[in-house]
């Protein structure tokens, strides 16, 4: 990469920082992304509309979801670029654009989930803190809807009693409120009777909190003892399921997306998969033409 380019890409992340409020780990995927594509132009800065379509080629063996995350990368560079006056036009419009087909999230039923309380239960009756906890945690995963990181990252006092809602910080530091259930505050609070008064953390490890990693361990542990394969299970996977379950509930979409911190509807709508029967039964029986005879 030229120093130029090295200029404007550290130009274009300051923005991204400071206007779009994103996160390290946004900015540093942005910064690979940018690097990368610099290694096969002679100037990223400069780059022409024909520049950019011979990058199809380049990009031959990436995947396609990489290949759509470069050219986003890049659409937004430019676009950074226009509004600030560095250049007049936009080459983006022939950057590659992938057909992406999006996976559906791995679910498990309502009485998969069960087991794993039941099993959870009966190993926190023991008083002994890590099935404390683990009952906590998991909880948490499939009561709230958390996401690995804002599980680990919450702060001691996070859950008060009496307090129905939890206010946590997902992607792109944005807050939102989820629901907190008796079930899991009871949980959390036996368990706050184990946490060092001087610690930060709700979930405590070391000299900071519990990591992701690790939470993936205990997850998978929790699951091998409800009976379920450990590769099918996973804290994501527990979002999916709370998600999966709510909306076979009967939660609208709409309060769906809220409570998970999705910032487009679409993300949320994957899960109407999983209960499309119920759907059709919906539309046969609830909507105004359903009774019109012809």
């Amino acid at each position: 990469m030229t120093p130029d380019d090295r200029a404007l890409v550290d130009r274009f992340l300051d923005m991204m920082a400071a206007e779009a409020g994103s996160s390290r780990h946004t900015l540093a995927a942005y910064r690979n992304d940018l690097e990368r594509t610099a290694e096969t132009l002679a100037s990223l800065g400069k780059a022409s509309a024909d520049d950019l379509a011979r990058l199809g080629a380049a990009w031959a063996k990436l995947s396609p979801a990489t290949v759509a995350r470069r050219s986003a990368s890049l659409r937004r560079f430019f676009g950074f670029l226009i509004d600030d006056g560095l250049r007049n036009d936009d080459p983006s419009g022939t950057l590659p654009r992938p057909r992406l087909e999006r996976p559906l999230p791995r679910i498990l039923e309502a009485t998969e989930v069960e087991r794993m309380f039941e099993a959870a239960e009966e190993r926190a009756a023991s008083g002994e803190p890590a099935a404390v906890r683990n009952l906590a945690l998991i909880e948490l995963l499939y009561g709230s809807g958390l996401r690995a990181t804002e599980l680990v990252s919450l702060p001691r006092g996070a859950v008060r009693a009496g307090q129905p809602f939890l206010m946590v910080r997902g992607k792109g530091s944005k807050d939102r409120l989820v629901p907190i259930s008796s079930r899991a505050e009871g949980a959390v609070g036996r368990w706050l009777q184990l946490v060092p008064a001087d610690t930060l953390w709700l979930f405590p490890s070391g000299k900071s909190h519990l990591s992701r990693v690790r939470l993936f361990q205990v997850v998978r542990a929790m699951a091998a003892d409800a009976g379920i394969a450990p590769e099918r299970v996973s804290p994501h996977v527990l979002r999916h399921a709370f998600a999966t379950h709510l909306l076979s509930g009967g939660a609208d979409l709409r309060v769906l997306q809220s409570l998970l911190g999705h910032a487009d509807i679409a993300t949320t709508q994957i899960y109407t998969h999983v209960d499309s029967a119920r759907l059709v039964e919906l539309v046969n029986s609830r909507h105004p033409l359903a009774t019109r005879t012809r």
